[in-house]
């Protein structure tokens, strides 16, 4: 049994392009079809404007180890050789960002709108007053038709924004949150970069410093916790040495003004008795305020510092496509469609077939 061989000659260009000369009115029509296809969907598509903030965290790293680190990130190792131990370190800073309670901490932002002035809060806005494409419509007529559709999803009473249960429209608003912040970490440097884009320019600004305002205090709150927790500790045990010292002082006074001209030796032993306890409080009550304030100290230590290098600008320019690139790119694929078509149809020209 023979087999079928088949054999393709080499493709002549000329003979595309004579193909495409011929019909060059169709090419033409395609080309501009598809050019006024894209501009109407460009127009029709929401403006998305950007406000970037740059900013470095506290370098832990120091000295020697310091130097280590830094040679090693260079190859893209990660080396956190003399560091303070964080859990948090700027290369997980992303994955906090997109973490549940991280988002849930921006529903509340209050954000306003550069149009019309009017304020909302950030979960409200982004569920009620956003801007849709129209080829975007049918989905979301669809979808709202479904969830109406849906007997088994009753609103839950008394509903408190959770991170542990969150509902359906909730858990969209936090997705759309996530999609619309990027957070970005130069492993060399360490420095942070924060994008937030909005369909309004100065949400989108509102939003970029609120997130690094939110990022700060989320960092800050994890590096101080314990030494918060050592200070309410000693600020409760400051309040109870100065009850204990005040009420010996009040007790060792009110014993020494009543038996001031008694001269018997037992008086005079329970005085020195209730000095002795006056001092033994005063000392330990010294001793807690300089405890107490030590703790202050460690909190503001273990406070990190971050140096903003580029602050939240509200965009001018909107981050989409050019309408002139879009109608070129559309009309470069329109004519790349027809030809394709053209070839699709003249392939015998090209193919030869040899059984």
């Amino acid at each position: 049994m023979e087999e079928k061989k088949i054999k393709i000659s080499n493709i002549n260009i000329f003979q595309i392009i004579r193909i495409l000369m011929a019909d060059k009115k169709k090419v033409l029509i395609y080309s501009i079809t598809a050019g006024v296809i894209g501009v109407v969907l460009a127009f029709a598509t929401p403006k998305i404007y950007k406000s970037t903030v740059t900013l470095a965290p506290e370098e832990s790293n120091n000295g020697f180890t310091g130097s280590i680190s830094s040679l090693a990130s260079l190859v893209g190792m990660n080396m956190k050789i003399g560091q303070t131990g964080d859990a948090l370190y700027p290369e997980i800073y992303p994955e906090l960002m997109s973490s549940t309670r991280f988002l849930l901490g921006l529903f509340p932002i209050s954000v306003t709108t550069q149009k019309t002035h009017e304020t909302f809060s950030y979960q409200d806005y982004l569920l009620n007053h956003q801007q849709h494409a129209f080829y975007e419509y049918p989905t979301l007529w669809i979808g709202k038709l479904l969830e109406k559709m849906k007997s088994d999803e009753k609103p839950v009473p008394n509903h408190k924004t959770s991170y542990f249960q969150l509902t359906k429209k909730e858990d969209g608003i936090a997705s759309a949150i996530k999609n619309n912040i990027n957070c970005s970490v130069d492993k060399k440097t360490n420095v942070i970069t924060i994008v937030v884009k909005d369909q309004d320019p100065l949400i989108a600004a509102i939003v970029a410093d609120s997130v690094q305002k939110h990022l700060q205090q989320t960092i800050t709150d994890y590096r101080t916790k314990k030494a918060r927790v050592d200070l309410i500790y000693m600020e409760e045990l400051y309040q109870e040495a100065l009850k204990q010292y005040q009420k010996a002082r009040h007790k060792y006074a009110a014993y020494s003004d009543a038996n001031r001209m008694v001269t018997s030796l037992s008086v005079q032993s329970v005085i020195d008795d209730l000095e002795s306890d006056m001092q033994l409080k005063y000392n330990i009550y010294h001793q807690v305020v300089e405890q107490m304030h030590l703790a202050k100290a460690k909190v503001q230590e273990r406070t990190p510092a971050f140096t903003i290098i580029q602050d939240a600008v509200v965009p001018i320019k909107h981050s989409n496509l050019p309408k002139i690139v879009t109608l070129i790119i559309w009309m470069v694929l329109g004519f790349l469609v027809r030809t394709g078509i053209l070839i699709w149809r003249n392939r015998r020209i090209f193919l030869t077939f040899k059984i």
